[in-house]
């Protein structure tokens, strides 16, 4: 026998011998938290055991699946062949029943199965706090909280794949491993192990009912429900009827329901519906967030809520589903994932961000529908608003030139810079026009409430589309507003010269200026960074409008007596209903001036020189520059690669903007990666066939060009 030979057969009999000792480690009659380190022992052999044919052969043992039939994971491989040799020793058999059965015997159960893996902090750093502890400090097996032994016993995420893919035949093997007998003093005295696990589920159950019904019934969610007319006021009926569907349920289950089988089977459908209706009446609150706005607190309660529905409903099933075995497999398996996510701080960051996105994203989708534009007539309408915007902005950029010119102080010249976009950005608002870049950023509700509809026919081309229409008005929006800020500002510097003399915009400062927008400097680099600030401003303004209805000051200004006393009731009303409507863009206007003025200057406290670079702006500055600078700059190689460093500055300030408030959406809806690609190859495809639909209007909405 040659050495490799000889070292595989003494790692065969090492390997059976484990096995062996593992076995004879299993003392029904020990202390509880010893029994609990076995099976924490017996998992981790399962995941880490010697390959299982090297083990068979060494035990004279037969294969477990004849050829040609699915492989299983060795994990189940393993088990198979722990409970091979169990058949042949009865008495350790009946220890490691014993030691499954006091899993539910002496730990609460109910703390795993109806509690486990719902926050109880809806804080983001207490929760934060929560999982770090989770995951760094050691937990120990002495405990009755069943929750914390389950995650010592399947403490990787790996461990849900092998559990849901037991076998019919192993599931039932391990079903009559928990109903041998138990062989220990007084085990007569001992409830069966079926038995604790069914009462184990109804407590679980009966938790979980109250947990729903005290939800339905929390203020936030009642005075948000579906109400079928105005004077029904019994949203909360399906949460009312929720406990009485159960107990009558839980009483058959408790009695001999055999006796009574089509009893069962009613009052099981009506729980189930009863379940359907509280679910249905949790969906119906998104449809008044309009009316009511919405918060983080608001959107984690519903997503509990739903959670706690599917928990319910998963309870059923393992109690009194078809397949009650495979039910309980698969519960456990979503119980494993759901311990990997509690010691997960990424988990717990995309779980908050998603949040967020959702209470952003779940109203003012109609405020992003006003930047859409989808035939040639909305198109003509946008480029002459952009065009109203660049004439505010060309005098808006002479007063920038105006505020830089004192030379005060970082903080100052920041904000004289931010009110003086802040303001110019208002007057355009009022006027209604537009400044190009502030749309992309305000479409991402719009886009949400679109890929809503991915799963139906024709989604993913409804939603490119949407893409092809916003792209079109960013192009009629950015070629309005430059087309008229650089004729407006290099007149506005013409006339300043005439008046004023040279000093008005010296050439150094003005080759400068021409300079700092030139494509071979950092202007890709601002450009973008200021489409990240024009992102930011939507998610302000959707912060303000959202607040703005939450705390209903559209009712407090129409109604508050010392208002109405001050102002009037017209007045009040007519103020009430033009803040209600104006707010969000009002705040985003305000909160994108302040920020394109004070970030730079933020940053040269620390010595860092980021600028921004707002296209219409750029293109300002690009005119007053030319003014001083005179005819002959065209022959300066400056001045076209301050050209062409306008043109990426617009696709940067647009395409940065845009694509934030893309994954906003997406993350608000929860697309997934399989989605994310049919939409990514239907924009391919209409990019390939009909690329000048991303630019040029069709005649009419109804001609757009399919995908």
């Amino acid at each position: 026998m040659g050495f490799a030979a000889r070292r595989a057969r003494k790692a065969a009999a090492l390997a059976a011998e484990g096995l062996r000792t593992l076995i004879a480690a299993a003392h029904s009659q020990s202390q509880p938290v010893e029994q609990w380190f076995w099976v924490i022992e017996a998992l981790d052999w399962l995941r880490h055991g010697p390959p299982p044919e090297v083990l068979r052969a060494e035990l004279t043992l037969a294969p477990t699946a004849a050829p040609g039939d699915a492989a299983l994971p060795e994990e189940i491989e393993r088990l198979n062949l722990l409970l091979d040799v169990l058949d042949g020793q009865p008495e350790r058999r009946a220890d490691i029943a014993a030691i499954l059965g006091g899993v539910l015997r002496h730990t609460d159960a109910t703390l795993l199965l109806a509690d486990f893996g719902f926050s109880q902090r809806p804080s983001f750093f207490s929760e934060f706090g929560e999982r770090l502890r989770n995951k760094w400090l050691p937990q120990s097996p002495e405990t009755r909280d069943l929750a914390v032994l389950f995650s010592l016993f399947f403490p990787h995420e790996h461990d849900a794949v092998w559990l849901e893919a037991l076998d019919t035949r192993t599931l039932h093997r391990l079903t009559e491993l928990l109903a041998t007998p138990v062989a220990v003093k007084h085990a007569q005295d001992l409830p069966a192990t079926a038995a604790l696990w069914r009462t184990a589920l109804l407590d679980a159950l009966t938790y979980t009912i109250s947990q729903i019904r005290a939800t339905g019934f929390s203020p936030d969610l009642r005075s948000r429900m579906q109400r079928n007319n105005a004077l029904d006021m019994d949203v909360e009926a399906p949460f009312k009827h929720l406990a009485a569907q159960y107990e009558q349920v839980k009483a058959l289950l408790t009695n001999d329901a055999s006796a009574e089988p089509n009893a069962l089977s009613q009052s099981l459908t009506l729980l189930r519906a009863g379940l359907a209706a509280c679910r249905q009446q949790a969906d119906s609150v998104t449809g008044h967030l309009e009316d009511y706005g919405t918060s983080v607190s608001l959107v984690y309660v519903l997503h509990q809520l739903h959670q706690r529905i599917d928990r319910a409903e998963a309870l059923l099933n393992c109690l009194v589903g078809d397949t009650p075995a495979r039910d309980t497999v698969h519960l456990f398996a979503t119980l494993v994932r759901l311990n990997a996510q509690r010691r997960s701080l990424s988990a717990l960051w995309r779980h908050n961000t998603a949040l967020l996105a959702r209470k952003m994203a779940e109203r003012h989708a109609e405020s992003g529908e006003h930047y859409i534009t989808r035939d040639r007539r909305e198109y003509r309408a946008m480029l002459g608003a952009a065009m109203g915007g660049g004439l505010i902005m060309g005098f808006t950029t002479w007063i920038k030139i105006g505020i830089l010119g004192l030379q005060s102080a970082l903080f100052w010249t920041g904000l004289l810079a931010g009110l003086n976009y802040a303001v110019s950005f208002v007057i355009v608002q009022l006027l209604h026009w537009t400044i190009a870049t502030k749309q992309p950023a305000m479409t991402a509700p719009a886009m949400a409430d679109k890929l809503a509809e991915l799963s139906k026919p024709g989604g993913v081309e409804r939603f490119v589309d949407e893409v092809a229409n916003l792209t079109r008005s960013q192009s009629a929006g950015v070629f309005g507003n430059v087309l008229m800020v650089m004729p407006v500002a290099l007149l506005i510097g013409l006339g300043g010269l005439a008046w004023f003399g040279p000093q008005f915009l010296p050439v150094p400062k003005a080759e400068h200026e021409l300079e700092s927008l030139s494509l071979l400097g950092p202007t890709p680099l601002f450009a973008a960074f200021t489409g990240v600030l024009l992102f930011l401003s939507s998610v302000i303004a959707g912060w303000a409008e959202n607040a703005f209805v939450l705390h209903r000051l559209d009712s407090a200004l129409a109604w508050n007596p010392r208002i109405r006393r001050r102002l009037g009731p017209q007045r009040a009303a007519r103020w009430a209903t033009w803040w209600r409507r104006n707010i969000g863009v009002m705040a985003g206007n305000v909160s994108l001036g302040l920020l394109l003025g004070l970030t730079p200057e933020f940053f040269h406290i620390f010595g860092i020189d980021l600028q921004v670079r707002h296209v219409t702006l750029s293109s300002g500055m690009f005119g007053a520059a030319c003014a001083s600078l005179g005819p002959a700059v065209v022959n300066d190689p400056a001045f076209w690669w301050a050209l062409a460093g306008i043109a990426v500055n617009g696709v940067l300030n647009v395409g940065v903007s845009f694509y934030l408030a893309y994954r906003l959406a997406l993350r608000a809806r929860g697309i997934h990666v399989k989605e994310r690609r049919a939409i990514y190859a239907s924009i391919a495809r209409r990019l390939l066939r009909r690329p000048w639909t991303f630019i040029l209007p069709p005649r009419s909405a109804a001609s757009a060009d399919p995908a």
